[in-house]
């Protein structure tokens, strides 16, 4: 294992810690804990991609990046919506 791959297993075990905070904060800490995992979460598929030399790895990364950010601006529309 090298050091890309180890840094992606730190990055991957960042959205646990994010849902614990989206699940016990309130709804903005909820969307800000989403994007951040999103974030990680994208970064950790580039350190694979890197770590693997596979580039199959960054195309899903850059698909969750953009998915991620959708998916936020559509939990947000859905928040201002039931208040």
């Amino acid at each position: 294992m090298n050091t890309w791959l180890w840094a992606a297993a730190v990055l991957a075990a960042m959205p646990a810690v994010l849902m614990l905070v989206a699940v016990g904060g309130s709804r903005l800490d909820g969307v800000i804990a989403m994007q951040a995992a999103g974030a990680s979460a994208t970064l950790a598929l580039l350190l694979i991609a890197v770590g693997t030399d596979r580039q199959g790895f960054a195309d899903l990364a850059l698909v969750l990046a953009v998915t991620s950010f959708a998916g936020t601006v559509a939990f947000l529309r859905y928040i201002q919506r039931v208040r």
